[in-house]
């Protein structure tokens, strides 16, 4: 018997929903012919008209629509059916008032019909979402995934949950928007590729907005191949839209030439209202001329303001179609490049409109500090910087996980080199450390508190480290990628806040400083870079001209590190003389210059992202110092006062599988100690290791360590069954005191929004530990053996980790990058 017409227009339906538009459209079409029943074929054109649109063919699907509501034979519920469809074509062009009127007829229309009505009530929550009305939008939200799980229909269910979590992301809540769409995405991905990519597109704003824009862009990147290979040319150029609005945070030119691709697609389509959102980002990646790189370190381009007018006229265009945050950013953006490009210190009062997302209410105090600071009025601008911050400060309130706090610092890197470089301009020591501190502590206030054990995650990273044996290309392998994304998820939600940690002051700092100890805190404000130097009794600010010079040496150093510690021949040599001058090059300008004034055999040094990576143990001038990298003043002020490891502590020790001498190593290290304890071979498990170091006051790890710069809680170190990853130290309920490191590049951090940097010794020291000892490059196996194991001597002994580290290096005349992050005195 052959298909009815019903049937048909059933079956296309579901391929509608699918994504799968081109194979409902044929069947639409034989549906139609199949049928004279008005009511089944104005439906079958409400279903053709949504399959048109998402084919670009916008106008096309609502002139069909239109067209079926003139027959004066409908019943009303298909009279209600063709309202909503209206609607939801006018959602999709953005013209959200009528998009508003057509679906809420159709709403009054459908109160026999619950699945229909659920469907339009989906719609109209999106307009709400637009409007940034989200107390509605979560109404009708949350009444359409009732009336879903009541009527069993799981994928609109799940359609309506992300759509939740969606609203959850323009409320800030990125844990719970998190947590939602990849609960949607368990149901909708394996429906197709199209309802996969529809999902990634929201889920990448989650990203973005959490700061995570690499992996953002590189999903949005993906998932406008797939719209493009679908002949999805209205998806195709939101998911453009979207990347050049996270290109904006770090890359302007680039976001620029995207933005404009994607305005010319939807012009191409008549979609107007989109357009103008596409050129507003457009205009702002123009005002924010060079790009800024996630160091911090500007670079600069020159700036072409937007021809006359057209500034104004995008943002009226755009607060004339609803999209009022947009409109005010654009403004903002504007105010903000004037300022600094040309010093415009006045003008309109800057507004911010109801309801505006956190980005406008940031950009508003950051285009204000900017305005005070172009007319010279720079204790205005730090205190607009400084309230940008504190409202920062309480969103990041609930977030305890470190992946979180550090990307999210995104959002303030603009209000951080605003106060810094007006602090410097006050030449004021109390406003430069106030300001590094601010820097310093921006991800560091929350202190978290310890995650439950959680056996599903142990098991998903045990599972990440199957798969990461069996392939090599093993980061690209979606399974790995599901897993990945499940344990950020678990981590995202199941850390949270236990206090907020109050700054530190000057005052404070000095007080806690004997007269052998100097605080040398580095400050980048975006073009520059100077050092605070903070004895008990005295601060010294100094600008360090050698700035060039020694961002030129920086810049090949870790290459000439990493060839060193591994070439012996005469190649070597000539390797080792070239890094022996820049040392000494980085060593004057670094050290020489800002501590000529004092004597201090003790350094805390806090350090900007530039300078991150910097083998500060090597640098000529800190020979006979001893010395640790501080997250921040305020941090080490916390710590200091912990007894160190010693006398009758416990230490624990592994070796990981291929390492020269690391069974050597381990066994001269635990001599040292009355209470130690040792795992190599196939008994150096991750889960063995991270059992001891549960128990352990000490812990030492001699094995290969890698550093992955896309996602650093992934970094980590090889042991028998594969790598223990950041995230596995998040499931040791209390970890040591101390944690040894060594293994190349775990010393090694990624920088995120100029100041966050986050690799595994940050890891170790987030989740509790007082200090870690680690290298930013590669160590040669003889120095990493030799020096910590005569390390331990003094550790055992009671020294404190720095004061141990520097009497190995003196006693061994071992010159190696393993250093003290945390409180190592």
């Amino acid at each position: 018997m052959p298909p009815s017409a019903e049937s048909l227009h059933r079956r296309a339906v579901e391929l509608s929903n699918r994504g799968r538009f081109a194979e409902a459209r044929r069947l639409l079409a034989q549906a139609s012919e199949l049928t004279d029943d008005p009511d089944l074929r104005a439906r079958i054109t409400g279903t053709l008209a949504y399959a048109l649109a998402r084919a670009g063919e916008h106008a096309e699907a609502t002139r069909l629509c239109r067209q079926a509501l003139e027959d004066p034979r409908l019943a009303a519920h298909t009279v209600a059916i063709l309202a909503g469809q209206l609607g939801a074509l006018a959602e999709m062009a953005g013209e959200l008032d009528e998009a508003e009127r057509w679906l809420t007829r159709g709403i009054d229309g459908l109160s026999d019909d619950p699945q229909a009505r659920a469907n339009l009530l989906m719609n109209r929550s999106l307009i709400n979402m637009r409007r940034r009305d989200l107390a509605a939008a979560g109404r009708d939200a949350s009444a359409a995934t009732r009336t879903f799980a009541a009527l069993g229909m799981d994928v609109d269910e799940a359609q309506a949950r992300h759509n939740e979590g969606y609203i959850a992301l323009l409320e800030g809540d990125l844990v719970r928007a998190h947590q939602s769409m990849l609960a949607a995405r368990r149901t909708l991905a394996p429906l197709s590729p199209v309802t996969a990519a529809i999902s990634d597109l929201d889920r990448a704003e989650v990203l973005r907005d959490a700061g995570l824009t690499s992996e953002a862009e590189e999903i949005l990147r993906r998932i406008a191949r797939v719209f493009g290979a679908h002949r999805m040319p209205q998806a195709r150029a939101e998911a453009e839209f979207q990347l050049a609005a996270s290109l904006l945070t770090h890359d302007p030119a680039q976001a620029r030439a995207v933005a404009a691709s994607s305005a010319k697609r939807f012009r191409a389509l008549g979609n107007e209202t989109w357009a103008s959102r596409a050129d507003g980002v457009r205009l702002r990646a123009q005002l924010a001329g060079g790009r800024v790189t996630r160091r911090g370190d500007r670079q600069r381009a020159r700036w072409r303001p937007p021809a006359p007018g057209e500034v104004t006229a995008t943002a009226s265009a755009l607060h004339a179609r609803g999209f009022r945050s947009e409109a005010a950013a654009l403004r903002m953006s504007d105010v903000l490049a004037r300022a600094r490009h040309a010093g415009a210190g006045d003008g309109a009062a800057i507004r911010v409109p109801p309801r505006a997302s956190m980005e406008v209410r940031l950009l508003a105090h950051e285009a204000r500090a900017a305005r005070a600071a172009g007319a010279g009025r720079h204790a205005e601008a730090r205190a607009h910087a400084a309230a940008g911050l504190d409202l920062l400060a309480r969103w990041q309130e609930s977030f305890g996980s470190l992946d979180l706090q550090t990307a999210v610092a995104m959002h303030g890197s603009g209000l951080i080199f605003a106060g810094l470089d007006s602090a410097v301009r006050s030449q004021r020591p109390e406003h430069v450390f106030e300001w590094s501190e601010r820097a310093r502590h921006l991800s560091q206030q929350v202190v978290p508190l310890r995650p439950p054990p959680d056996a599903r995650l142990a098991a998903e990273l045990a599972e990440i480290r199957m798969l990461r044996a069996d392939d090599p290309a093993w980061t690209s392998n979606d399974r790995v990628a599901e897993l990945r994304d499940r344990a950020r998820e678990r981590q995202w939600s199941a850390t949270g806040a236990a206090a907020i940690e109050r700054r530190a002051t000057l005052g404070q700092v000095q007080e806690a400083l004997d007269d052998e100890t100097a605080l040398l805190s580095y400050v980048f404000s975006g073009d520059a870079l100077h050092a605070l130097v903070v004895t008990r009794e005295a601060t010294h600010l100094r600008n360090l001209e050698q700035w060039p010079l020694v961002r030129r040496s920086f810049a090949g150093l870790r290459a000439d590190l990493d060839m060193a510690a591994t070439v012996r021949d005469r190649m070597g040599d000539i390797v080792r003389r070239s890094l022996g001058e820049r040392l000494r090059v980085l060593s004057d300008a670094l050290l020489e210059e800002p501590l000529a004034p004092v004597g201090a055999r003790r350094l805390v040094i806090t350090v900007p992202g530039v300078l991150s990576g910097m083998p500060w143990a090597m640098l000529p001038a800190m020979t006979g110092r001893v010395f640790t990298l501080a997250p921040s003043a305020t941090r080490w002020l916390r710590h200091r006062d912990e007894p160190a490891a010693g006398g009758a502590a416990t230490a624990a020790f592994a070796a990981g599988p291929r390492v020269a001498r690391a069974d050597e190593e381990i066994d001269a290290a635990a001599a040292a100690w009355s209470d130690a304890h040792t795992l190599r071979g196939t008994e150096a498990t991750v889960a063995a290791v991270t059992a001891l170091a549960g128990r352990a006051d000490v812990l030492h790890v001699a094995a290969h360590g890698r550093h992955a710069a896309d996602n650093p809680l992934f970094s980590g170190l090889e042991l028998a069954d594969g790598t223990l990853f950041g995230y596995d130290v998040d499931l040791i309920p209390d970890v040591p005191r101390t944690v040894v490191l060594s293994a190349c590049e775990v010393g090694r951090s990624s920088v995120r929004w100029g100041e966050e940097a986050i690799g595994m010794a940050r890891v170790w020291l987030h989740a509790g530990a007082r200090s870690v000892i680690a290298a930013p490059v590669v160590v040669a196996d003889d120095d990493a053996c030799e020096l910590l194991s005569a390390m331990h001597e003094s550790l055992a002994a009671g020294a404190g980790p720095s004061e141990a580290l520097t009497a190995a290096g003196e006693r061994t005349g071992i010159v190696a990058p393993f250093q003290v992050h945390g409180a190592g005195f």
